[in-house]
Parts: structure tokens; C-alpha cells; sequence
């Protein structure tokens, strides 16, 4: 296929296709390591499913008490906690964010490190030497335009750069479904004492006003779930806005709880369909109406709540996965497996949000498998970021090379972040010294530099 597309002049020792949560932090990394950078972003700020769909908080990654990942992802909660868009509460959970000052501080730690960005681009296809990815076609208001790198991060989260080179690829579980998608907004103008006190009351202890958590799902033993029912009931909501709901305090934003929720209906899972994706906004953009009526009328605190954001971005949980070197498995996670070139450690559980419905291995934290000793954790290997046929690509975060249950359990963002950086640091090396090569990558140096710079490998 011809397209009319011109050449950018210019060239980069690294470039990384999307800006999002892996994709933000390899930037980083790759600069920080002297690579000449440029990080290609869809929208108009970096951080993806952490800003641009409002996932928040992070989910919580420990193993013995303390945190798996380090390294960068310490210095970006440190920065957050230093402008009060970030915090720690009183059992040390110190994954509370602000999405809004995540996007400065992570910009800022990109230009920092003299790391370039390019917002309002997408990515259209590689051009293709052999298994050599030469450059990306890229579109935006300056047209078609080819940028050349040496090393290419794919960072979409979907292998947008792997599918579209021919490169092998997985999607969904054995029947092609996918996780279940979201739409995440934020309530405003709630009093968050008066809430905090009724929760108290109701079943779902609270330790602060400033650091809420409550849920509700059908047949979990939700206290709130009565309260959902009689709401179902007097027509305030549909039945599955009750499939899954969780709501948390904001740092830096008083008065603003976001949601993890509404749920997508299940016909719409493919994040990779533009036609489901559009679908999905105006499915959510529904649900969330009703969820704000509910809490108006439900639940103390909320009756003149309204809302503040609805994400701009759909989140989504699954959609490829690249084929790697390694294909992490759900029996590597089980029995704890490590791995001569791991480069992230994980302890989150299997959390699968099927569109099914019943048991789908949703948060299992019980067993007798070695996984579910409280000191327990497994390895990411570097070869599942290395995908089969191209020569010169990484691709760090959800997309990475694992089975769809095992996915489930990588795909948080801190292990996304770990991820990023270790590819980011391997980009850069690959770049300057194997021709581009990722697989000539000295693993070991590899995993002691991400040690001397705080992590934990």
C-alpha cells in the first residue's frame, strides 16, 4: 500500500508509540539514559489509563508489606506527594493520586530528562525493512508524516505498531471475549464526612473522610447492596449497574470521589473496534447519569453531587497481546516463577472482569498454591516485552507477551510503569551500542542498572 506521506527530516535514537502509562515512563527511561527521545501521544497529555481514563488509585502491588515496584514509580509518587497530588493513608497505602497532577508531573519528568512529545498524533502503520521496523507513519493536523528511529516502543497498549507490522498476536480469552471495559467519572460537591459516617454505620468501615473506599457488586455481600436493589427496583438503575462498583477519595481534589465504574455492557469489549469504542463512550455516558441519581438520592453526602469528569478515555483492561520470546502463563504466576532476565516483580492477584458473568477467578486471594503466601511474588521476564518476528521493538505494559488470565494480573499500572522502564533503559542501550538490536541487550547489566536506580529486580 502507497501512502502519501512525507519523511520527518529529523531522526531518533528511540520512539515510543503512545504516551500512556508504560509508554510515558519508557520515555523517561530511555532519555534518562541518553537516548534522543520522542514519545508520540494520541491525546493531549501523557499518562493514558492513569489520567486520560482516570484510574485511580493504583492498585496496590506488595509482597511482605512492601512495594514491588520502585525505582521510577517511587520518584513519581514522591513528586506527587510534594505538589498534594499524592498521599499515603494511615495503613501505608501510598498509591492515592490525583490524575489531573499526574499529567504535569509526568511531562515534566519527560522534558526533564530532554525527552520530546509529540500530543494529537496517532499512529497509522510501521514501515518495514525485513523484521526491521524503519519508521512510523504518523498522522496528525501536519498530515501524513514518516518518523525513523532506530528502536521502537510500542506503548499503545493495544500492539497497534506489532499488529499492524504483520508480527503475531493474541486477543481475548478461548471464545475472543475480552474484559469487561469501563468508563470512569468523578462525583463533585459530595460532603465526605457526612458520607465517611454513614459508611461507618453501614457496613463498609472507614478510617478517613479523605481516604474513602466503598463498593458494591451483586452477590459479593456488599452492605450497600439493598440500597442498589430498592434503587432497581423504583427504576433509578439498570441491573447491571450493580455488576461492579467502587468509589475513592482523590487527593488534592476535597469533595470529589471517582468511580471505578460504570461497567460497559457486555456486548461492547473489544477496545480495538472504533465502532465498540464509540459505543462504550455513549453506553457510559448513560450508566453514569443513572449511578448519580443513585447516589444523589442513596447515599448521605451526595445529594447535591454532580459531576465533575467523565474520563475522556474509555478504560480498557484487554485487547492484544503480543506473541514474545516468553509467553507468561497463569501456572508461572501460581507457583512464583522466576526468571534469569526478570525485569518487573508482580503480587497482584488474577483479576478478571469477565463479560461472562459468574466466578471468573475475580480477585482470588486464597489457595494453596505458593502465590498466595503473603511474601509471595512472581518475575516478568524482559522476553515477554520481545516480540516474535521484529527486530527492533519492545513493548512494555498490558500488551506484553502472556496468556489472558495471566494478563489479568500484569496489567496494573505499576507493573506497566516497572515494565516501561526497563524497556525504556534497554531501548536506549539497544540504540547506542546493537544496532538497534533488543535482543542484543545485556540482560544482566540491564537488571543492575535498573537496581542501582532503586528498583526491584
Amino acid at each position: 500500500m502507497t501512502l502519501p506521506y512525507r519523511t520527518e527530516p529529523r531522526t531518533w535514537d528511540v520512539m515510543v508509540a503512545g504516551g500512556g502509562t508504560a509508554g510515558a515512563i519508557a520515555g523517561v527511561a530511555a532519555a534518562r539514559a541518553g537516548a534522543r527521545v520522542l514519545v508520540v501521544e494520541a491525546l493531549g497529555s501523557l499518562g493514558g489509563t492513569g489520567t486520560n481514563a482516570w484510574v485511580t488509585p493504583l492498585m496496590r502491588n506488595v509482597s511482605g508489606g512492601q512495594n514491588l515496584n520502585r525505582g521510577l514509580t517511587d520518584e513519581l509518587k514522591a513528586r506527587l506527594r510534594a505538589r498534594g497530588d499524592g498521599a499515603s493513608d494511615k495503613g501505608g497505602n501510598d498509591n492515592w493520586f490525583n490524575p489531573e497532577g499526574l499529567k504535569v508531573v509526568l511531562e515534566k519528568m519527560l522534558l526533564e530528562a530532554g525527552g520530546e512529545v509529540l500530543y494529537h498524533t496517532q499512529v497509522v502503520l510501521p514501515v518495514l525493512n525485513g523484521e526491521r521496523v524503519e519508521a512510523l507513519v504518523l498522522h496528525n493536523k501536519g498530515g501524513l508524516q514518516a518518523f525513523r528511529a532506530a528502536v521502537f516502543i510500542d506503548a499503545t497498549g493495544d500492539a497497534d505498531v506489532v499488529a499492524r507490522a504483520g508480527a503475531p498476536f493474541q486477543a481475548g480469552d478461548e471464545d475472543g471475549l475480552h474484559q469487561a471495559m469501563s468508563l470512569r467519572f468523578t462525583l463533585a460537591g459530595v460532603d465526605t464526612g457526612r458520607l465517611c459516617a454513614f459508611l461507618n454505620e453501614h457496613g463498609q468501615p472507614q478510617t478517613s473522610p479523605d481516604f474513602l473506599h466503598f463498593w458494591m457488586v451483586w452477590g459479593r455481600g456488599s452492605s450497600l447492596e439493598p440500597l442498589f436493589r430498592e434503587a432497581v427496583t423504583a427504576g433509578v438503575l439498570e441491573e447491571r449497574d450493580g455488576d461492579y462498583v467502587q468509589g475513592f477519595s482523590v487527593p488534592g481534589r476535597p469533595g470529589e470521589i471517582s468511580f471505578n465504574c460504570p461497567r460497559i455492557r457486555a456486548d461492547l469489549n473489544d477496545g480495538t473496534d472504533p465502532w465498540q469504542l464509540s459505543a462504550a463512550q455513549t453506553d457510559g455516558r448513560a450508566a453514569i447519569d443513572r449511578l448519580t441519581a443513585f447516589c444523589r438520592r442513596s447515599l448521605p453526602g451526595c445529594e447535591a453531587a454532580y459531576i465533575g469528569i467523565v474520563a475522556p478515555m474509555v478504560g480498557v483492561r484487554e485487547t492484544r497481546r503480543i506473541v514474545g520470546e516468553y509467553t507468561l502463563t497463569l501456572e508461572d504466576i501460581l507457583d512464583c516463577r522466576r526468571f534469569e532476565d526478570a525485569i518487573c516483580r508482580n503480587h497482584y492477584p488474577v483479576d478478571i472482569h469477565s463479560v461472562k458473568g459468574g466466578a471468573r477467578l475475580l480477585h482470588e486471594r486464597d489457595g494453596s498454591a505458593p502465590y498466595f503466601a503473603p511474601d509471595a511474588y512472581h518475575e516478568i521476564p524482559y522476553r515477554a516485552l520481545v516480540p516474535l518476528g521484529l527486530r527492533n521493538v519492545l513493548v512494555p505494559g498490558r500488551a506484553a507477551s502472556s496468556t489472558f488470565e495471566a494478563q489479568s494480573a500484569i496489567r496494573v499500572q505499576q507493573n506497566c510503569h516497572t515494565m516501561g522502564e526497563a524497556a525504556g533503559i534497554a531501548a536506549a542501550w539497544a540504540a547506542r551500542d546493537c544496532g538497534g538490536e533488543v535482543r542484543a541487550v545485556d540482560i544482566a547489566a540491564l537488571r543492575a542498572e535498573m537496581r542501582r536506580l532503586g528498583g526491584n529486580v
